[in-house]
């Protein structure tokens, strides 16, 4: 048994989650430890400013991209102590970063996370695994989503269909038939939180809505979230991609710009839950059998607004969270990282071209040597 150690920072900018695992030689997960190390209030808002503003002085953009490896490096040191491991304990880090940009198409298409895996490798003595995303975009695909991968290899069952949803800032969903014949589809549906975050922060002063009891205390608005619906992107068909480069404050304020009705705050709160329990239902509906069994991890995991919602849209489909398959909905996409750094020290692929629509299977991720 290998230690493998997984880190991910999600559009919601709520922490870094890094994830302790175990790896048999034959390639079995086992979960070990994880925890959650908040940013720094500078970090935060340097780290805020540089995905929402979209611009920078590149000297912001370096400093930001050390000082989040520097802390990613900390933190994985602080979390191997309290769990009495040492850097020869564990073979990699899979560190995905934090994503400033993301372009998938084009003539030039790239995808760009931060967090200096060389300073994480020597701050750690580790070897470091990081920029996952890239190859998968070389190869034709979208460079996301990339845990629906880890989603089929831990979660797939050949008694039922599943669905895995994450709903972080951006939500995606992984399609699992429990037939191998057919194949595994995933992609990114629309906004998850990163809406619902804003709004809060913005009018409450607090990071998140907490049960999403502010929302259930509002009335959507039809007429207000058709706006919202009226997105391109949410007609497009799979495979696709999103972020915070589209779904954001700005984007929010373009279509509340459209809509002249005075609407409670409380209202929009419970429209914007809406918008996110209907674009992932919708997509499920579409795209998934009618009997298949929904399981919810990432943040929005922790919304019973929001899940209420989304049992009461799929009333055909039992909706819970990946608690009950095993794996805490708050450390799947850490532990897909230490999957996806497994599957790269082996030499084996990571993406999955049903998903990514990239041309063929590809070897994700840069080795940064301890």
């Amino acid at each position: 048994m290998r230690y493998y150690i997984g880190v991910m920072s999600g559009t919601s900018l709520d922490g870094i989650d890094i994830a302790i695992t175990q790896f048999s030689d034959s390639g079995d997960f086992h979960f070990i430890a994880a925890q959650t190390f908040p940013f720094p209030d500078e970090l935060h808002s340097q780290l805020q400013l540089l995905i929402t503003k979209q611009e920078c002085h590149l000297q912001q953009l370096g400093n930001a991209d050390i000082a989040l490896g520097q802390l990613i490096g900390q933190s994985i040191n602080k979390l191997l102590i309290q769990h009495d491991l040492s850097a020869k304990d564990i073979s990699a880090i899979g560190s995905h970063g934090q994503t400033t940009f993301h372009s998938p198409a084009g003539n030039t298409p790239f995808s760009q996370q931060i967090g200096d895996a060389s300073v994480i490798a020597e701050i750690t003595g580790i070897t470091t695994i990081a920029d996952f995303r890239q190859r998968d975009i070389a190869a034709g695909g979208q460079g996301a989503p990339l845990v629906p991968a880890f989603h089929q290899a831990l979660f797939s069952s050949t008694n039922e269909d599943r669905v895995i949803v994450n709903i972080g800032g951006i939500s995606n969903l992984t399609i699992i038939p429990s037939s191998t014949d057919n194949p595994v589809i995933g992609f990114d549906t629309g906004p998850g939180n990163t809406l619902l975050d804003y709004w809060t922060q913005s009018k409450l002063n607090e990071p998140y809505d907490r049960g999403g009891e502010w929302a259930a205390s509002g009335q959507c608005n039809d007429e207000y979230l058709s706006l919202f619906l009226d997105d391109a992107y949410f007609k497009q068909i799979a495979p696709k991609s999103t972020g915070r480069e589209l779904f954001n404050q700005q984007w929010f304020e373009q279509v509340n710009s459209k809509f002249k009705q005075e609407v409670s705050e409380a209202d929009i709160q419970a429209t914007l839950v809406e918008l996110t329990a209907q674009t992932i239902s919708a997509d499920i509906k579409a795209y998934a059998t009618a009997n298949s069994q929904v399981f919810i991890c990432g943040g929005g995991a922790h919304n019973d607004y929001l899940l209420a919602r989304l049992q009461s849209l799929l009333d055909s489909n039992n909706v819970s969270t990946t608690e009950s398959l095993g794996l805490h909905p708050d450390w799947v996409e850490a532990c897909a990282f230490a999957w996806l750094a497994y599957r790269a020290m082996n030499k084996q692929a990571g993406n999955l071209p049903s998903v990514t629509g990239a041309t063929h299977s590809v070897i994700l991720g840069a080795i940064y040597p301890a």
